[in-house]
Formats: structure tokens, sequence, C-alpha cells
């Protein structure tokens, strides 16, 4: 990976964290995501932002994910995976950024490979913001990412119910998810849905953080009724000075 041919904002000084790669709508070019990058950066000026410009040759020449039959699309998905895998570890190893410090946020096409790669390579990255997009397949098992899915509710091209249907299916399967449909937005990277995105990444808590937070301080089953208001309550022999 060359930094110099890739459209990118990093921190003025100290190491980079989080890593965020964008990636772009098909026929579009790095331009297309670089307010969604500044916006991010702003949020998170410590962070590295990488505008990727497509794997294909040429660039640009991802396929549209609305063209031909929607059964093709779990292949041609396929097929675009590998070279973004290796691009985003080689910009991890070059930016010393381990996978759960790693997130990526796509738009349309870009958002339908950020959600296939995530499946595939469960080790990848630990965020998802899929903006505008869908899953190629309703995936069969959930994924260790925590995904975050933005959808206009007037977007034609990918039209709402499958942001819906993703949440359903990642919720029942056990996977930490998030979904928003904001009213009166077509296919298009909105400020509006940058924003929710955004939103979901600074407060959401993965279920597994907060499984692991109970394990490390067990509840205690106690019972008590209104006698007990009037009582003073007597110091634990931890903290009892007597």
């Amino acid at each position: 990976m060359d930094l110099a041919s890739v459209l990118h904002l990093l921190p003025r000084e100290g190491a980079p964290s989080p890593l965020y790669v964008y990636l772009h709508d098909a026929d579009a070019s790095v331009l297309a995501m670089a307010q969604v990058a500044d916006r991010f950066a702003q949020a998170y000026p410590q962070g590295a932002h990488l505008i990727t410009d497509g794997f294909a040759a040429g660039g640009r020449a991802w396929r549209r994910a609305e063209d031909g039959e929607v059964s093709t699309l779990p292949v041609r998905a396929a097929a675009a995976l590998p070279p973004l895998v290796d691009f985003v570890r080689d910009a991890q190893r070059r930016l010393g950024v381990a996978p759960a410090a790693t997130a990526l946020v796509g738009f349309s096409w870009g958002a339908i490979l950020a959600l296939e790669v995530a499946q595939a390579y469960p080790d990848l990255v630990g965020r998802v913001v899929a903006i505008a997009g869908r899953y190629a397949a309703l995936p069969a098992v959930p994924p260790k990412a925590v995904v975050h899915l933005v959808q206009g509710k007037d977007d034609l091209a990918i039209p709402a119910r499958h942001a819906v249907e993703a949440a359903s299916r990642l919720v029942a399967l056990g996977g930490d998810v998030t979904a928003d449909v904001v009213p009166a937005i077509g296919h298009a990277p909105h400020p509006a849905l940058v924003e929710r995105a955004l939103g979901q990444l600074q407060t959401f808590l993965p279920r597994r953080v907060w499984a692991e937070a109970l394990a490390c301080a067990p509840l205690l089953a106690t019972r008590a009724d209104s006698r007990d208001l009037d009582r003073p309550v007597r110091p634990s022999a931890a903290n009892d000075p007597g």
C-alpha cells in the first residue's frame, strides 16, 4: 500500500487509531466518499482515514450492485473481496492498527463489500458502517464485527427493507447490529445518514462487552421489603473498621 496513491487523512502527530477504510459506490471515485471521510475525521481526529479507489481493472470498474440478476450478487461480491482484504491487512500492518480497531465505511456497492468482507473474514475488522447497502445474501452465522446499517426510507436503488431484514436476521443470530431508516432520503451518502452512523458508533455498546462486564462483576440476587427502608445499613465485613 502506497499512501501517496490513496486519498488519506492522518493525525498530525502520534500513532493513528482507529483505522477507517472508505469504500465508494460502483463507477464512482474517491471523491465520492471525501465528505464522509472528512466528517468521520472530525469525530475521530486521531484515526487514520483511507479512501480506496476500487480494486478492479481501471480502479473504478466495480459493477453496480443493481446490475444483472440478484442471484449473481453473492458471486460478484465474493470476486471483489480478495484485493480489498489485502489492502486492509496491509494498511493495518503499516499503520500499526489492530483489526478490532479497524472499521469499514461503505456506500451502496461499497457497503455491500464491507458487509460481505466482514462476514467472509470475521477477524479482519471490528466495525462495519453500511450506508444504503445490503447483504449479497443474508448471513447464516453472526458476524464478529459490530454492524451499523443506515438507510434512506426513499431509497429506490436498494430499498430500506433490506436494512430491516438484515437487522432482524443478525438479532436472531445473536449479532451486534444497529439499523436506522431515515425519512425523506434517497440513495445517497446523505449527511443525515452519516450523522446517524456516527451516533451509533459513539454510543452503541456491543452485547459481548456488556457480557464481559457482567462476568467481571456478577449481579447478586437480593430480597428486600418496605421495612428495610427504616433500618440502618450495616457495614460490610470488608469496610467494618471494628
